[in-house]
C-alpha cells in the first residue's frame, strides 16, 4: 500500500457525506421540509388567530361594549338599574350577557351571527330615538322572549335552578306557580317573568295577555 492509498477512516466518510446532505438540504429544502414548515406556521398562526378571536369575542360580551352605543345605554340599560338583577343585598348584579348570550360556545356563535341583525339596525338608525325604541319595542321584546322560550330560558336557568330553590322562603302564589307549572316542565321562566328585567311594552295588542 503507497502513501497515496491513504483513505480517510470510514466514520469520517460518513459524518462528511451527512453533512453534505445536510447542506443540501439547507440549500435546497425538500418537498417533506417545506410542507413541515409550512404546517408548524399555519399552527402558529391558528393560535395567534384563536386567541385574538376568543379576546375579541368575549370584549363584545361586556356591559361596557353593550352599553357603548346610546340605544342600549339610555333605553334598556337604565331600567335594568331600578331592578334587583342590577342592585340587591347580596351584590351579585347580572349583566347584559348573562341573560341575553348563551354561556355554550356554540351556542354563543349562533347567538352572534343573530346579532349581525342588530348591527344592520344600528347602521341604518333603526332605534336611534326614543320615539323609534318604544315604536320597535314589542317587535324587539317578542323576538327576544320567543328566543328565550326556545332554549328553555337557559340563560335564566345558569342562575335560577330548580333543583336550588328554598320554597319554604317563597311567597303562597310563587310557591304554586312554581310546583305547577315550572317543576312539571309545562312552562318555563320567560312564560311568567317577562318584564322581570326591562319595563313591558304595551302589551293590549298581545293574545292572551291580561
Amino acid at each position: 500500500m503507497t502513501m497515496g492509498d491513504v483513505r480517510p477512516p470510514s466514520s469520517w466518510r460518513r459524518a462528511l457525506a451527512f453533512g453534505l446532505e445536510i447542506w443540501g438540504v439547507l440549500r435546497r429544502p425538500s418537498v417533506i421540509f417545506s410542507l413541515g414548515l409550512l404546517v408548524l406556521a399555519g399552527f402558529v398562526a391558528g393560535i395567534i388567530f384563536w386567541g385574538g378571536f376568543n379576546t375579541v369575542l368575549e370584549l363584545t360580551n361586556t356591559e361596557t361594549f353593550c352599553t357603548s352605543c346610546h340605544e342600549m345605554r339610555d333605553n334598556v340599560f337604565e331600567e335594568l338599574k331600578t331592578t334587583v338583577h342590577y342592585s340587591n343585598r347580596s351584590g351579585v348584579r347580572a349583566h347584559c350577557s348573562d341573560c341575553h348570550v348563551p354561556h355554550a360556545w356554540t351556542d354563543k356563535i349562533a347567538r352572534k351571527m343573530q346579532a349581525s341583525k342588530e348591527v344592520w339596525g344600528k347602521l341604518f338608525g333603526t332605534i336611534n330615538t326614543r320615539e323609534k325604541f318604544l315604536g320597535h319595542r314589542l317587535e324587539l321584546a317578542i323576538h327576544e322572549w320567543a328566543r328565550m322560550k326556545a332554549n328553555d330560558s337557559l340563560e335564566c336557568r345558569n342562575c335560577h335552578s330548580a333543583d336550588s330553590m328554598d320554597t319554604t322562603r317563597q311567597s303562597p302564589r310563587a310557591v304554586e306557580a312554581h310546583q305547577r307549572f315550572l317543576f312539571t316542565g309545562q312552562k318555563t321562566c320567560i312564560d311568567c317573568h317577562k318584564g322581570i328585567a326591562h319595563h313591558l311594552p304595551d302589551m293590549r295588542s298581545v293574545p292572551g295577555w291580561q
